[in-house]
């Protein structure tokens, strides 16, 4: 299987050339464009499928609140706005996105979800979060971003970073499937095509990037999410510092 597996990603690379060329000449700037508004329409579907599994994950973040205090959230790749409905009421939220075209999907989604309270709309990578400072929020929200950020790593120390002691990184990703499953085979496979059309990587163990990320404290599980096979396996749970 891994000989046919290497053998049938060769080709799909081959096939992808045109898309690869496209990209190299920077005609990722068009794709940047459109991609908030396929996104939008992506997350909506996704919310319906996984609404029960988000309501039950972000059931805890009240916890993480300041004695005393209200809850300030921040979201790393906040896209349109699609988590905003399972925050609790009157917490603070800071939004982060790389894509700057998603801030009019983002203002709807603030208008829908009149509960809470909206800092600021940051232009940044999960890399680099230099905007927001040292110890400054009480949770890190991260839903589908681990699998197309360059550096997980990176991502997760940022997290670490603005996190005060206590506070919690909440995840909710889709990995890589177990070897030697059909879903494992087709993920690589299909791995060069699906970059350009969602935009990430489906190959990624981002659990094992979380186990040596530093947290003291790892609420993890997996599942297998009511989704097509590509994205079908989950990771979900949260980590505190």
């Amino acid at each position: 299987m891994t000989l046919a597996m290497t053998l049938l990603t060769a080709v799909m690379n081959i096939l992808c050339l045109p898309l690869h060329l496209m990209y190299a000449v920077g005609g990722y700037r068009i794709y940047e464009r459109i991609f908030p508004m396929c996104l939008s329409g992506f997350s909506i579907a996704y919310n319906e499928k996984m609404h029960e599994q988000k309501k039950e994950l972000f059931r805890s973040l009240t916890q993480f609140a300041k004695p005393g205090g209200r809850l300030t959230v921040l979201e790393i790749g906040c896209g349109s706005g699609t988590n905003f409905q399972y925050y609790p009421a009157g917490c603070k939220v800071i939004c982060t996105d790389p894509n700057p075209h998603f801030e009019k999907y983002l203002s709807k989604s603030m208008a829908d979800n009149d509960h809470l309270s909206y800092e600021r709309f940051v232009v940044a990578t999960g890399e680099d979060l230099g905007a927001v400072g040292y110890e400054s929020v009480d949770a890190v929200v991260c839903t589908l971003v681990l699998c197309s950020v360059n550096d997980i790593q990176q991502t997760l120390r940022e997290a670490l970073r603005i996190l005060r002691p206590g506070g919690a990184f909440f995840f909710m990703e889709h990995v890589v499937a177990e070897p030697s499953t059909w879903s494992y085979f087709f993920q690589h496979v299909l791995q060069p095509l699906w970059y350009y059309c969602g935009g990430c990587k489906a190959t990624r163990e981002t659990w094992k990037h979380l186990e040596r990320a530093g947290f003291s404290d790892l609420k993890l599980r997996h599942i297998q999410a009511p989704l097509p096979f590509v994205i079908k396996p989950h990771i979900v749970g949260y980590a505190v510092k």
